[in-house]
């Protein structure tokens, strides 16, 4: 489990372009559950672009910290199933 900032950024630089899925907090017990590719890292956020056919709008943005304080949670998959 990674402890900052750095190691977090680190991991996801080495994901890019790889297909994922994302759990995030909705607020008020609503969680929100997208898939799509890890299509940019940069300083303080990273930008998934989401699947079409399944979502209204094309790309989201969270912070690192929100992975951090577990408010976004992240599975990668490829040749085996792999969670940030």
């Amino acid at each position: 489990m990674p402890k900052t900032l750095a190691e977090i950024k680190k991991d996801l630089d080495s994901n890019l372009g790889k297909r994922l899925v994302l759990r995030a907090n909705g607020g008020r017990r609503k969680t929100i559950e997208r898939s799509g590719i890890l299509a940019e890292t940069y300083p303080s956020v990273f930008v998934v672009e989401l699947d079409q056919d399944e979502n209204a709008f094309e790309r989201v943005s969270y912070s690192y910290a929100d992975i951090l304080t577990k408010t976004v949670q992240i599975t990668f998959f490829d040749d085996k199933k792999e969670s940030v």
